[in-house]
């Protein structure tokens, strides 16, 4: 039996209200996936970044 049929077959047995609870963690689960892989592609980004917001010309909106 694979590890999703386990976990769907100890799901089935519970009352609706816990098995939604199981519903929104899994949704909360793959929602934090996807926001490392958001992180890493900002963190990526902002190294490109700096040569363009970090000069001399934009210096004059470090302080604003």
């Amino acid at each position: 039996m694979s590890l999703a049929e386990l976990v769907y077959e100890q799901v089935k047995t519970l009352p609706e209200p816990l098995a939604r609870e199981v519903l929104d963690f899994v949704a909360f689960l793959r929602e934090r996936g996807e926001r490392g892989q958001w992180r890493d592609l900002m963190g990526a980004q902002s190294v490109s970044l700096v040569p363009v917001w970090d000069n001399a010309e934009d210096q004059v909106w470090d302080n604003a």
